[in-house]
């Protein structure tokens, strides 16, 4: 029995090792990668992209458009390329930017791809401050304001534009923002904005760990940020208004304090009011990191907005940096066991109350706006005003103005923090409040007749205006996507 067993062994190794051995069945061995070198200073995309291609194709994917129906208040631009506008869906706030670029034309932000592109596509009073308004949108920036200095801020934009190569004077984000070309690791490359608001809030850029560098890096544009003008009203600086705050606890109060008290960051003249105002733009990690949920957990920007996919074999940070409603909240289920569903249900309702307190607080704000301009042209009339109610009603409307503009103006729709959220559109109501029953009180006083319902005049500022101004010259009828005149009906209810 030994035997037979002994002998089948041998002829089975006889068979078939013989076709072990054979070149054409033999496995291919791995071939080794071939290393790529990134130049210093190597602003293309497509170069890095030789050494990372996945992380490049991911990145190409930031100017696709979004399957409809993925997010419910930040589109972007969806199937149909339709780019959404802001004024339209929130028409106070035509009224109170009346006199600004963003008054004209106000968009939904499209991905990373389109930063640059978005600027030469806008109405040209949207880059009036100069150059300065390139710092977030091309990765030359650093180079630009590192070679020319003042005349980098203060040049016409299409001056500064036109400074980039050509080939890349329509290129936004790129690798070269974040990333050391030498080993990949994270770096800040806006020295000139983001190393001077951490020294000033006492944090040693050196000392960051790395999943502070995950927001960090993220920090270096979406953060709100003020521009310095000179007396002839010229870019000469851009900082970000951390000062006297700390690290985590950037509040919206110490901001406000620091625009209104650096006289240099006068920017624009409301109409409405004649006031001449700094201004606020997305400041997502002011909010975020302002004791929200997720910063206490020790979550940072990259966890969500650019999880961990499979490419093929390959498990790659999503570099189609975007928001988790627009990849199924696949970044949600990271952490999260409840069902898509019930996540997206639970982002929806954080949006939607903050969307019903920012439209309380822009109307509110908005009213007050109207009675200042009703207040300043009884002052022109003759008529007696009192000085003490108006001073308070004037900085009590300023406090409300920024509140709503700074929470309008982040990209979350309250989610980076909605307790936060909710209080600041809170305050910015009762500030609202106060400064209507004051203006109230002081032109009864004076003898005019306040109606009870102050008419907004929607209408004006939204048609007289740019794009659409020049769609109603020519008779062409502009859509109300999003039911603008019932919510105004709505409000009016209030």
């Amino acid at each position: 029995m030994k035997r037979n067993v002994f002998l089948m062994v041998a002829l089975l190794m006889v068979v078939v090792v013989p076709f072990m051995l054979m070149p054409a069945c033999q496995q291919p061995k791995p071939q080794q990668v071939k290393a790529v070198t990134i130049p210093d200073g190597e602003m293309d995309p497509a170069e890095w992209g030789k050494a990372y291609p996945t992380e490049y194709e991911l990145w190409k994917k930031t100017g696709e458009a979004t399957p409809a129906g993925k997010s419910r208040y930040k589109k972007g631009f969806d199937a149909d390329n339709i780019t959404y506008d802001k004024l339209s869906e929130f028409p106070f706030m035509a009224l109170l930017f009346n006199g600004w670029g963003f008054g004209v034309e106000y968009n939904e932000p499209r991905g990373h791809l389109y930063m640059l592109k978005d600027q030469i596509e806008i109405d040209p009073s949207r880059v009036g401050a100069g150059g300065v308004c390139l710092t977030c949108k091309t990765p030359y920036a650093p180079k630009l304001e590192a070679e020319h200095g003042i005349d980098y801020y203060s040049k016409p934009w299409n001056e500064v534009r036109l400074m980039i190569p050509e080939k890349h004077q329509e290129l936004g984000v790129a690798c070269v923002d974040c990333h050391d070309n030498k080993d990949m690791s994270l770096k800040i490359s806006r020295g000139f904005t983001l190393v001077k608001a951490l020294e000033a809030i006492g944090v040693d850029p050196n000392k960051l760990t790395h999943q502070e560098m995950r927001s960090v890096v993220c920090g270096q544009c979406h953060v709100t940020y003020n521009i310095k003008k000179d007396e002839n009203k010229k870019s000469v600086g851009i900082y970000f208004p951390w000062q006297g705050s700390s690290w985590g606890n950037i509040p919206v109060e110490n901001i406000i304090k620091q625009i209104r008290e650096d006289k240099s960051v006068g920017e624009w003249t409301q109409k409405v009011t004649g006031f001449k105002m700094p201004f606020m733009r997305h400041p997502e990690f002011e909010l975020f990191s302002m004791n929200s949920v997720h910063w206490k957990a020790g979550a940072a920007c990259a966890d969500c907005h650019m999880s961990y996919t499979k490419v093929g074999a390959v498990k790659a940070s999503n570099h189609r940096v975007t928001s988790p409603l627009k990849e199924d909240l696949k970044a949600c289920m990271q952490c999260h066991t409840e069902s898509v569903e019930w996540l997206r249900e639970q982002v929806f309702a954080i949006q939607d109350r903050t969307v019903s307190l920012m439209l309380r607080a822009g109307y509110a704000t908005a009213t007050v706006a109207k009675l200042l301009e009703q207040t300043h042209a009884a002052q022109a009339a003759g008529k007696n005003i009192d000085p003490e109610f108006y001073e308070k009603a004037k900085d009590f409307y300023m406090e409300a103005f920024f509140r709503s503009l700074y929470v309008g103006a982040e990209n979350s729709v309250g989610f980076h923090n909605p307790t936060e959220a909710a209080r600041i559109l809170g305050d910015a109501v009762g500030f609202a409040g106060k400064a209507e029953a004051l203006l109230r009180q002081a032109l009864t006083q004076a003898g005019v007749e306040v109606p009870m319902v102050v008419d907004l005049e929607l209408d004006k500022y939204l048609n007289n205006r740019g794009k659409k101004q020049l769609m109603a010259q020519a008779g062409v009828e502009v859509e109300d996507p999003y039911g603008i005149t019932d919510r105004i009906l709505m409000i009016k209810k209030m």
